[in-house]
């Protein structure tokens, strides 16, 4: 194989490779479906089932809602009030912007420049639902997904979230213990994502949103603690198992029927993304023709490395001609460059080049 073949295809390796390092975690989403750590129809009770009350209650009974200030939206209030008539035996928190910067001023100063410093609303109404599950524990759930039944059944799981399509995890219900090993990781992980992608749409998902959650739940999975550091740390010592005898740092998935497709299903979707700006459409096109564009990212992909080829071999030439002050046609190993072939004193073209 010629010299001048082998570098151009090394340089190309080395750039692919660094390109799906780059985003390799955002590629095993492309395949992850959640089946391994989902909770399963079978394990969860009927709606006044008295199964219910044989299952140990993990998470504290504590639903957490956020919104602006304490006037919740006509369009929202159904929602909220099935989850609190529900649920009369909970502790209701509604998370205005005062007392979410009042919580992470207070507990958390850290993060206080970041959260004051965010760009877009939203990105303070996505942190501080992390920051309030991995301080108090309990049930985050959005003003759009009202509650079609109890939620005792997921109390018995240290953590979970639910799944969502086309890949990933959404960040709209959500259930903890506190402190739990997961959203240390979130919460800790905020800073270091917190970028400005340009788009506001990608800027929020990536920074605070589902697509940071579901990279860091990626990343955890992949370094997830032992059982007994789940449970010292979640539990306070003792046993390090749930009730259905998985470790304690094991963050369990909510599938689609248990969420909202199903009669008995937990939750109904009241409809919402408030937060949306025009990009989101875009986006929204993209993922409906993802196919169409994946291929045209191939085809770019191979125009653009034939035009480097065209411009090594152009350089290589030229550079030749420039040694011989002009004069004279390339020299035997310029000549040898695959593809090329002399068309003239002063022109080369792309062909097919056969060997005898």
């Amino acid at each position: 194989m010629r010299r001048g073949l082998v570098i151009f295809l090394i340089i190309n390796a080395l750039i692919i490779v660094f390109l799906v390092r780059s985003v390799f975690t955002l590629l095993t989403l492309l395949v992850e479906d959640g089946s391994a750590d989902a909770i399963h129809s079978a394990e969860i009770p009927p709606p006044n089932s008295p199964r219910i009350d044989d299952r140990p209650q993990l998470i504290p009974k504590i639903i957490h809602q956020t919104y602006v200030n304490d006037t919740v939206p006509e369009r929202w209030r159904e929602a909220q009030k099935s989850c609190v008539d529900l649920h009369e035996d909970y502790e209701y928190k509604l998370w205005t912007d005062a007392k979410s910067r009042e919580l992470i001023a207070t507990e958390y100063p850290w993060f206080l420049s970041t959260f004051d410093n965010y760009s877009q609303p939203i990105q303070r109404a996505d942190a501080i639902r992390y920051f309030v599950l991995s301080h108090y524990g309990g049930i985050y759930i959005d003003l759009d997904d009202g509650c079609n039944r109890r939620l005792d059944p997921l109390l018995s799981y240290p953590a979970w979230v639910r799944r969502t399509n086309p890949t990933g995890i959404s960040n709209d219900a959500m259930g903890s213990v506190p402190h739990h090993p997961f959203f240390t990781l979130v919460i800790e992980s905020l800073i270091p994502y917190n970028r400005n992608w340009k788009l506001p749409y990608i800027t929020v998902m990536y920074s605070t949103g589902p697509l940071f959650l579901s990279v860091i739940w990626q990343e955890y999975k992949r370094g997830r603690p032992s059982s007994t550091i789940a449970g010292s740390s979640v539990l306070g010592g003792g046993s390090a198992r749930g009730w259905d005898g998985s470790a304690v740092g094991r963050v369990r998935i909510l599938m689609g029927d248990e969420y909202n497709k199903q009669p008995w299903a937990f939750f109904r979707w009241h409809g919402g993304s408030s937060w949306h700006g025009k990009d989101a459409r875009l986006i929204f096109w993209m993922g409906k023709h993802w196919m169409m564009l994946t291929a045209s990212g191939f085809l770019v992909a191979g125009f653009v490395g034939l035009g480097l080829w065209w411009i090594y071999g152009r350089v290589l030439l030229l550079g030749e001609r420039r040694r011989k002050g002009g004069k004279g046609a390339p020299s035997a190993w310029a000549q040898r460059i695959p593809l090329w072939k002399t068309a003239s004193a002063t022109a080369y073209e792309l062909t097919d080049r056969h060997e005898v």
